[in-house]
């Protein structure tokens, strides 16, 4: 009698992470940095290949996660509230209940960023002239539905200005755009602004927490400044639903003991990435109250007209 072939232990083969937006931005660089560190985890030589599929301010890269075997092959970063808003606001490639969120590596801030030499030194200056010149200003962000382009509709509402949405595939294009003054402002996240200060020149206005953050002290909030504006997206990492529990249980291991590793710590620190690590059950539930108040928002005030 011939013993049945034994099953290959995961991973056999490299693994596809998958970043819904291009390279050289905040998750991109986020990722990258992880990488070896889960490499190192899963253990038996593991391979992990960073795949960039940017395009509808993440949905082709959140649907190529969804659409992908359940296998432990093809796992990839989730932004909110760019995960739980596309669905919302229009028929989507994908649905959040085709994902399994696996584990929370960053809480980023949003922030407004102008370029140094330009006319905005506050966000007072911003106010002052949107009123005077309605839809004069333009604001990148990184696409429709994306928090730095909510964060940018919240603070409009709240000044009472309108500015001109220009989106782009991701932080890197945004800052770019604003670096060669191609844009007048750029919604940007805090970790993702700060590194690009260190090398164009960048000025904060703000950002978009209830308190000053670590990684800008010296930035004070759109609440000391007289705006009640709070945005934030959690980027983590997430699976096609229906993995096998086995392979789910190592890949949950692994992503704890890489996020917690000394390295990856100082990594994101050296990126600016505001670190809030949450196994599955915690970072399903954020999800989803996220997605609870985006619903809300989106019957009160929709961000698509």
């Amino acid at each position: 009698m011939t013993a049945p072939n034994a099953q290959a232990a995961y991973p056999e083969k490299p693994i596809t992470m998958i970043v819904a937006f291009g390279a050289g931005g905040g998750t991109d660089l986020l990722i990258r940095g992880l990488a070896p560190f889960l490499e190192k985890q899963l253990g038996d030589g593991a391979r992990i290949e960073v795949v960039n599929k940017p395009g509808a301010g993440g949905e082709i890269g959140f649907a190529a996660i969804a659409d992908a075997a359940p296998d432990g092959y093809t796992i990839g970063a989730i932004n909110s509230p760019n995960v739980n808003a596309i669905p919302i606001e229009r028929q989507a490639r994908y649905s959040l209940d085709r994902l399994d969120p696996l584990y929370n590596l960053v809480d980023d801030p949003g922030a407004f960023a102008v370029n140094a030499e330009g006319p905005f030194k506050t966000l007072a200056d911003v106010v002052a002239y949107a009123k005077a010149n309605p839809n004069g200003v333009t604001v990148g962000t990184t696409g429709i539905g994306s928090d730095d382009h909510l964060a940018m509709l919240v603070f409009q509402r709240q000044a009472g200005v309108t500015f001109t949405h220009v989106p782009f595939q991701g932080s890197a294009a945004n800052e770019a755009a604003l670096a060669n003054k191609k844009i007048m402002l750029s919604s940007v996240n805090i970790g993702e602004a700060m590194q690009y200060k260190q090398k164009d020149p960048i000025a904060l206005l703000g950002v978009m927490a209830g308190k000053k953050v670590e990684q800008a002290p010296e930035i004070a909030t759109f609440k000391e400044q007289g705006y009640n504006a709070l945005m934030s997206s959690l980027r983590g990492i997430a699976a096609p639903k229906g993995l096998p529990p086995d392979v789910r249980a190592k890949l949950i291991d692994a992503l704890d003991k890489a996020a917690t590793h000394p390295g990856f710590q100082a990594k994101a620190k050296e990126l600016f990435q505001p670190t809030r690590l949450l196994p599955p059950d915690q970072y399903a539930t954020e999800l989803a109250a996220s997605t609870k108040e985006l619903r809300e928002l989106w019957a009160t005030a929709p961000w698509l007209k």
